[in-house]
């Protein structure tokens, strides 16, 4: 049987506790799941391409062990098919935490199976826990003094005053 690979694409900026339990539970679908970092520059990103790659291995460190999948985190800047034809996906696996989410994935399902319908793509609900977390919203509470420690895993939520110089 085919080894089975996932992409969990996003920017993660900075990962939440939401990314970490997205991918808690896309392990359990398949054999190696390849979270792809986007550099995305549109979006003007707290943290570098680099930091992020990093506070993401380190965060799922932990999961790749205790599951016994194989996770890589790879940075990418093209087109999303593309990226999930050089890793070999034929999974894509995306978090949803409301039906506002909803209505923008389902558009860009169209658009990839479009472009190639060999992948297909996997929508995981968010965890009731997390569902209001939102990466912006993270860095805004941050950048006002607020605490993140609920949102984000430690080591994000120090370098989230680290960078706010709180």
């Amino acid at each position: 049987m085919p080894k089975r690979i996932g992409l969990y694409p996003g920017t993660f900026d900075p990962v939440t506790l939401g990314h970490v339990d997205i991918v808690e539970r896309a392990v359990k679908l398949v054999d190696e799941l390849v979270i792809g970092v986007a550099v995305n520059r549109d979006k003007g990103p707290l943290f570098s391409l680099e930091e992020r790659v990093a506070m993401l291995s380190a965060e799922t460190a932990s999961i790749a062990k205790k599951s016994g999948a194989v996770i890589r985190v790879t940075p990418f800047e093209s087109l999303l098919m593309h990226f999930a034809e050089q890793q070999k996906a034929g999974i894509i696996i995306r978090g949803l935490r409301a039906v506002s989410d909803f209505e923008y994935e389902y558009q860009m399902v169209g658009m990839n199976q479009a472009l190639n319908d060999r992948i297909e793509t996997v929508f995981l609900m968010a965890d009731a826990r997390t569902q209001a977390i939102a990466s912006k919203l993270v860095k805004e509470i941050a950048r006002l003094g607020g605490d993140v420690a609920s949102f984000v895993p430690p080591a994000v939520s120090a370098a989230l005053k680290k960078k706010f110089g709180k």
